[in-house]
């Protein structure tokens, strides 16, 4: 698995832990990664795939309600607390990144969206974000697969 990939995939189970606690990222990042690391886990996230994990979801955090607002817009037959919790922080995670990423395609968030997903949703899930992401995708003015250019106040770390 990619380092980046690697990345989206603890990015999305730490969001998924901030929707059942309600606690601000920072408290939280310190027991998420010892947890991660425990004894018996195969390998211990890099530290720049922990910063790249971390400024998604501090980006996430920063950009909660308008992220919401986009999925409740697309998901126009479901209230945002009836989506699955998983399915729910996957959308929120590519929908950040297509927003205020601009260095990463759109269609690459959405098909590392489809694919983490697969692994972590159920058997619709892949198919409901990936008809979600498209809509939001045609509301955003720049080429879907083409990286746009970099803002030093938003750059990700480097995976």
């Amino acid at each position: 698995m990619g380092k980046r990939r690697e990345g989206r995939e603890a990015a999305v189970q730490f969001l998924y832990q901030l929707d059942a606690n309600h606690e601000q990222p920072a408290a939280l990042f310190p027991r998420f990664w010892m947890l991660r690391s425990a004894p018996g886990k195969k390998n211990e996230p890099s530290a720049k795939t922990r910063a790249f994990a971390e400024h998604l979801v501090n980006g996430v955090a920063t950009h909660l309600a308008d992220i919401d607002a986009r999925i409740k817009k697309f998901a126009a037959n479901y209230e945002l607390h009836r989506i699955s919790a998983v399915d729910r922080n996957i959308l929120r995670l590519a929908i950040f990144e297509m927003l205020h990423c601009p260095e990463v395609p759109p269609v690459v968030s959405i098909n590392e969206a489809i694919e983490i997903a697969k692994r972590f949703g159920n058997e619709d899930s892949g198919r409901f974000i990936n008809g979600i992401l498209d809509r939001v995708r045609g509301e955003i003015d720049r080429p879907a697969r083409e990286p746009g250019a970099r803002h030093a106040s938003v750059t990700p770390p480097e995976v």
